[in-house]
């Protein structure tokens, strides 16, 4: 159903993040809103999931963070890949492709 928001699947939260920071470093509610963005709104990932993943991958070597100026002249952590980070990235995606295709091929079985 369009404009219905959906629950992310488990791993598919790594690789939207991922995603949104392969084009420019961004603050956590920036990531959060290009998610809804480029989902035209199926996916609104809270504070509550998004900040615990930043965490756990920049502690995994895929993100850096520094602190800057958000749009609204607040102080405002934001990220970037690292050169692993658009490693994961390539080899999300490519996992995705290959789950989505095994699923959408399950589904046409008859």
């Amino acid at each position: 159903m369009a404009g219905r928001r959906t629950d992310l699947l488990q791993g598919t939260l790594d690789l939207l993040i991922l995603k949104a920071l392969a084009l420019e470093d961004m603050h956590g509610m920036g990531i959060s809103r290009r998610i809804a963005q480029v989902t035209n709104g199926t996916f609104e990932v809270k504070a509550g999931s998004l900040f615990p993943a930043l965490h756990r991958m920049e502690q995994a070597g895929w993100l850096s963070s520094f602190w800057g100026e958000a749009d609204t002249n607040r102080h405002a952590k934001f990220y970037r890949l690292t050169k692993l980070g658009r490693r994961r990235l390539e080899t999300e995606r490519e996992q995705w492709e290959r789950i989505s295709l095994a699923i959408a091929s399950a589904l046409r079985a008859t």
